[in-house]
């Protein structure tokens, strides 16, 4: 069986010990059972300040048929570095990650420039794809009056960097799809190339014998994609792999 495979009993284990950290850190995920059944999933909800974007199609797909994108993501140049940093070895993959790192105190939030008021809700969903053997992260956002962002808002609010990567890339894309347990529209990043990035940071992390939280590298590649940073205090003090035996279950 390949190490990048994720099965459900190991998904659980994972989450479990990612909410453990994050009560820690009063970071705000929670686990939600779903009523009637054994399933459920991880959510965070988050307010995220945008920016407004210049008045041009922002989703690259050449249509202007529609209104323009109302927000954009403000760039924060020492946040790029950190997550390039990540991508290539998975949070928590790492001894030397410096704890007192002052950028992460608003939990993902990013700073914007003055006189910006506009504020997005951001509802973030951990779910396993048994089809994948990987997790998937759905999400969907709202206006703070309520309304709901398009696909191409969402794209809009997406910071260029990984936007031009992702449209170049279909199945590694945000599509809107049904919500698999709650049954309602949310947008979900395509797992299909999770075992291909996640490779690299496991096998690393297995040849020198380091514990690694799958869930929790893989959140720290795909969360910033859609806002969702991940302090690096999370890796300071990484608690170990579940054992393999373990019947712990998120509550």
């Amino acid at each position: 069986m390949s190490c990048c495979v994720l099965e459900e009993e190991d998904f659980r284990r994972c989450c479990l010990l990612l909410l453990q950290r994050s009560e820690q850190l009063s970071d705000g995920w929670s686990w939600e059972a779903v009523q009637g059944s054994e399933e459920g999933y991880l959510r965070k909800t988050a307010l995220r300040p945008v920016a407004p974007s210049p008045a041009r199609d922002q989703t690259g797909s050449g249509s202007d048929s529609g209104p323009p994108a109302s927000c954009q993501s403000c760039p924060d140049p020492q946040g790029q570095e950190k997550e390039e940093e990540e991508e290539e070895s998975g949070l928590g993959a790492s001894s030397d990650i410096a704890e007192d790192d002052e950028e992460d105190e608003d939990d993902g939030v990013c700073t914007v420039s003055e006189g910006s008021s506009q504020v997005l809700q951001y509802e973030y969903h951990i779910l396993h794809s048994c089809s994948y053997a990987a997790p998937v992260l759905y999400f969907r956002a709202f206006t703070q009056e309520g309304r709901s962002l398009s696909l191409e808002e969402v794209w809009s609010s997406v910071h260029p960097n990984f936007r031009l990567r992702l449209q170049s890339s279909p199945l590694n894309t945000i599509t809107l799809q049904e919500h698999p347990l709650l049954g309602q529209p949310f947008f979900m990043l395509h797992p299909c190339r999770t075992e291909e990035f996640m490779r690299p940071v496991l096998q690393a992390a297995q040849e020198q014998h380091r514990p690694v939280n799958y869930v929790l590298s893989w959140l720290s590649v795909v969360g910033p994609v859609v806002g969702l940073d991940v302090p690096l205090k999370y890796s300071t003090q990484l608690c170990p792999a579940a054992a393999p035996g373990s019947s712990t279950q998120p509550g």
